[in-house]
């Protein structure tokens, strides 16, 4: 489960329908299959990810988060990655974080404030956002922005109380916290229903394919490994000790490689 040969096998079930697309693109269709990514974590990992889906000839939509402890949206290397993503026909949006905003005004502003942030630091337009981890009222306000989609505006995405055992005009898919929700992506699934939106996040899918635990030992090595690597690039004040981080680092890599 989540390597990237399963993977592969999803997106060429999709490929093969014909009605892969944007959030642009959807907005004029009857049918359509959008597949999304909300970046949790790690950066890198989105770009992994996203390889795997050029090498097939395929573009997804990525959400970056602005206000995230794991990884800095504004850093050198990774606005580098981000417009590498967009130049090679990824679609770019805002994964925004409510971060316990609840008035649907102030949130509406903030969407905006951020998004216009994000166009001139990245020096493209961002026009669509997802919002993390969203409330109830959230979703069932259905926001709206002039010029900007969201992922989960009723065009995209069908809110109820029981999406499990509901026939919903969009049908929608998520492997938050390393399980399928609502339903697996298997051609059966896929080919069920006329509107489909999946979200998947970036740092849950390796070329392995671990279960929870060891991609949480993946994940927490490879941020091992960046911190050692950005203070270096920092500053020479812990050059002398850098090797023994890092050879640490190894030696407590036991079996999951």
């Amino acid at each position: 489960m989540f390597s990237f040969k399963e993977y592969k096998e999803m997106i060429r079930i999709i490929r093969e329908t014909g009605l892969a697309a944007n959030y642009r693109m959807a907005l004029k269709q009857k049918k359509f299959i959008i597949v999304r990514h909300d970046v949790e974590y790690s950066v890198e990992r989105a770009r992994e990810l996203a390889k795997v889906e050029e090498s097939l000839d395929f573009a997804a939509n990525y959400f970056f988060q602005w206000t995230n402890n794991s990884y800095n949206i504004l850093s050198r290397k990774n606005m580098a990655i981000i417009r590498d993503m967009y130049e090679r026909g990824h679609n770019i949006g805002l994964h925004f974080a409510l971060n316990g905003l609840t008035d649907i005004e102030i949130v509406k502003r903030q969407i905006v404030k951020e998004i216009d942030i994000l166009n001139e630091m990245l020096g493209f337009e961002i026009n669509q956002f997802s919002f993390h981890r969203p409330s109830k009222a959230v979703l069932q306000a259905n926001i709206k922005l002039p010029g900007i989609l969201n992922a989960y505006q009723d065009d995209f995405f069908s809110f109820s109380q029981d999406p499990a055992n509901e026939e919903l005009a969009v049908k929608y898919l998520s492997d938050a916290n390393h399980i399928w929700r609502y339903g697996y992506p298997d051609e059966k699934t896929i080919h069920s229903h006329d509107k489909l939106q999946i979200l998947t996040h970036p740092f849950a899918w390796t070329k392995q394919g671990y279960d929870n635990f060891d991609n949480y030992k993946s994940l927490i090595r490879e941020k091992y490994q960046e911190t050692i690597e950005s203070v270096d690039n920092e500053c020479k004040d812990f050059n002398e000790y850098k090797d023994y981080f890092i050879v640490r680092g190894i030696m407590q890599k036991g079996s999951t490689k």
